[in-house]
């Protein structure tokens, strides 16, 4: 039999590939027109848009920058900080600061500059930032044809960096609509509108770049991610979608050199209306309070509680004595799923959401506990201005002063005896049993377990002795668990640590 030729061959294969089954295209989702202008839009919106001027003392001032140049100011490290600084002492009068007739630069009040927007043209109210008036001795608003208004504050918001102004004016004002942020996707056009480098009614456009970021500037961070040209000055100001609703106030930027690099952050309206709401009601903003300390659900952790669905919630470290969670009977390893019919994806969430809860209200809260969900009702507190939390009472252990190496984990532990509380500074009233010694590369090593750590619990059981911890880590093993969930104390407080009982593959790592 010949064997077939190259382009038989080629042929033969072409064919196959033909009656093979074509594997699914990419689902092509058609895209909406991009505007060819905003022009209809800006327009539209500028006059609701307006610069904030904020006066400060000159204590205030000379703390915050002392060597500050008259005006204008360059962003530090920008390449026109030295050509104004030149600028001002070429063109600076005759007989310069201490001169007969001339205040010194110790003298002088400071004027720093945002943005805003009006939100109620009735009652003349001026949405900001917080940090744009703060320590501000008298503030302006300018308006988008330059008319200049005496402004005051109704209330402010440190915790959200919001507050909110009322004009002292008769004239007639032109508002803007908070919009729904939660329908800002990524994606979508924005137009930033606000006062950048004291240049007022500056636009720019451009996407949402991600939802939810976390900047570590607050318990409540959910910001909108967006490459806007966003830079200083722009602080309170609008973040509009297509349709003209404000969608965010521009908070903060990332920029190694003071200027725009594309990435800017504004708080969602979703969060701000109810802010803006209390502050016209009351002046200042009643957080809900459950009074718990909570911790991220790792894998592991998940793991050692048999949560179903892997990692997700927030573990409750401690619930504080006398607080809303404590009193409801929510307890220390419980992890919380649900608060008030909204899932807690994971534990940054939480805060903000009991955050939002009416004070007073009594809201159900899902529970993963003893291997099962429970539901339990909670009545919600006011966040109290001061959260200093009330140290752990209980009778205090006097068990056996004898130290105990715990095999395979690389520490040892102890009871906790009057040496021990001494050397370590325990607290009179301390419970549970002492980490006396750390291996370096053991499995306590890795989890950042210290000398002088408490273990207040095993697997959410307390222990007292260290013969109690020894007993539990080996009824663990014996089921072929792979962690320890154990409960810890330190210097930074209570937190929830897995720790590896046993080596994967029974093979011990170097």
């Amino acid at each position: 039999m010949r064997s077939r030729t190259p382009i038989a061959t080629t042929l033969a294969l072409i064919a196959a590939i033909a009656a093979a089954p074509m594997a699914p295209a990419l689902a092509q989702t058609p895209m909406r027109d991009a505007p060819s202008t905003f022009r209809p839009l800006a327009l539209q919106l500028l006059p609701a848009v307006v610069s904030v001027q904020v006066s400060t003392s000159p204590a205030a001032r000379n703390a915050q920058r002392p060597d500050a140049p008259d005006a204008p100011q360059a962003p530090p490290g920008s390449p026109f900080e030295e050509f104004f600084r030149d600028f001002l002492e070429r063109n600076r009068p005759p007989g310069g600061p201490g001169a007969p007739g001339r205040p010194s630069p110790q003298q002088r009040r400071g004027t720093s500059l945002g943005s805003g927007f009006i939100i109620d043209a009735a009652e003349k109210l001026v949405v900001t930032n917080n940090h744009v008036v703060e320590g501000g001795t008298e503030i302006n608003i300018v308006l988008n044809d330059n008319t200049t208004i005496p402004a005051e504050i109704v209330g402010t918001d440190p915790r959200t960096d919001i507050a909110l102004l009322r004009l002292k004016t008769d004239r007639q004002l032109t508002a803007v609509e908070f919009g729904n942020s939660d329908e800002a996707q990524v994606g979508d056009w924005v137009l930033a509108i606000g006062n950048p480098f004291g240049l007022a009614s500056s636009v720019s456009a451009g996407i949402v770049s991600a939802r939810s970021r976390d900047i570590r500037q607050g318990l409540y961070d959910d910001f909108i991610q967006t490459d806007a040209a966003i830079n200083r000055g722009n602080s309170g100001g609008p973040l509009f979608d297509l349709q003209g609703k404000v969608v965010g106030i521009n908070t903060a930027i990332y920029s190694p050199s003071g200027g725009s690099i594309g990435i800017g952050f504004a708080i969602p309206s979703n969060l701000a209306r109810g802010i803006v709401a209390q502050l016209k009601e009351n002046g200042r903003v009643r957080r809900g309070w459950l009074g718990v300390n909570i911790q991220q659900v790792t894998d592991e952790i998940a793991e050692s509680l048999g949560l179903r669905g892997g990692a997700r919630g927030a573990l409750v470290a401690r619930a504080q004595d006398d607080g809303p969670a404590a009193q409801a009977g929510v307890r220390s390893g419980d992890v919380i799923l649900r608060f008030n019919n909204q899932d807690v994806r994971e534990m940054r969430n939480l805060p903000r959401i009991v955050a939002e809860t009416r004070v007073g209200s009594s809201v159900p809260v899902t529970l993963w506990r003893d291997g099962k969900e429970e539901t339990l009702n909670v009545t919600i507190a006011e966040l109290p201005a001061d959260q200093a939390e009330a140290s752990a009472r209980g009778a205090q252990s006097q068990p056996s002063g004898q130290v105990v190496e715990l095999t395979g984990l690389g520490m040892r532990v102890g009871a906790i005896t009057p040496e021990l509380r001494e050397r370590f500074s325990l607290r009179a009233e301390q419970r549970g049993v002492v980490v006396v010694e750390v291996t370096p590369g053991g499995a306590a090593s890795e989890r950042d377990l210290r000398a002088g750590d408490v273990i207040v619990e095993v697997q959410q059981e307390r222990v007292n002795t260290p013969q109690e911890v020894q007993s539990r880590i080996e009824n663990l093993r014996r089921q072929n668990r792979s962690s320890a969930l154990l409960l810890i104390e330190g210097q930074q407080g209570q937190r929830f640590v897995p720790l590896r009982i046993r080596e994967e593959g029974n093979q011990r790592r170097n």
